[in-house]
Formats: C-alpha cells, sequence, structure tokens
C-alpha cells in the first residue's frame, strides 16, 4: 500500500510486476491516461509492454471494476479515524479480494470481448 499515486510509485510498481514475469514471458498492461502512467520518466523494465486506453473509458479498463467492488463490500460508508486506519482497512480489503481469484477473474471479464 502506498500512499501516493505520481511517477515514482508506479516505477517501484513496474519493478515489483517485472520481478514476478515468467522468464521468456512479457507482461502487457493496460493503463488508463493518468499522468504517472504516461511519463517519460516512467521506467518500463524490458519485459513489460505498456497500452494506454483511451480517455473517458473505464469500461475498458478492467481494473475499474476491482476498485469499484472494494468500495461497494468493504471501504464504503465508512468513518476512518486515522490515515493508519484508511491503510490498515484498505489492505485489509485488498487481501480479502486476493483470497478471492475466482472474483478476481470474474470481475474483469468483459462479455462483449468474448463474442457472448
Amino acid at each position: 500500500m502506498l500512499p501516493l499515486c505520481n511517477t515514482d510509485t508506479m516505477n517501484l510498481h513496474l519493478a515489483e510486476i517485472a520481478l514476478h514475469v515468467a522468464p521468456g514471458a512479457h507482461a502487457v498492461l493496460l493503463m488508463d491516461q493518468a499522468g504517472w502512467h504516461r511519463t517519460p520518466k516512467l521506467h518500463v523494465p524490458p519485459n513489460i509492454s505498456i497500452v494506454t486506453i483511451p480517455s473517458k473509458s473505464p469500461e475498458l479498463n478492467p481494473q475499474e471494476k476491482v476498485w469499484q467492488f472494494l468500495r461497494d463490500n468493504w471501504l464504503s460508508n465508512r468513518v476512518f479515524g486515522s490515515y493508519d486506519e484508511i491503510v490498515d482497512q484498505c489492505c485489509d480489503a485488498w487481501n480479502r479480494l486476493v483470497d478471492q481469484p475466482w472474483r478476481i477473474m470474474s470481475l474483469g471479464l468483459r462479455a462483449w470481448a468474448h463474442g457472448s
């Protein structure tokens, strides 16, 4: 859990993803057009390619459904007493979701992308 969304944290995130790409494989990441996703200061590892989706098209970004699920089920309509409590609750929600890989897969599915 990182406190900011900026180029530095995105570089950390990309480096972490690169560590988990199987040897000889290549990862392709879909990203929206946030400034920290498009800056020339971004250090994209050689085993990762970035594909940016059009602006204002959250339906193309499966991660948007993940964020919505987290808010709907574990994070919305709450009052947090401190920054640390926010971080703790976000980590708890994320870990609960990670324990449900079938849920993550279903959140990322798009019927229109599978011809259904």
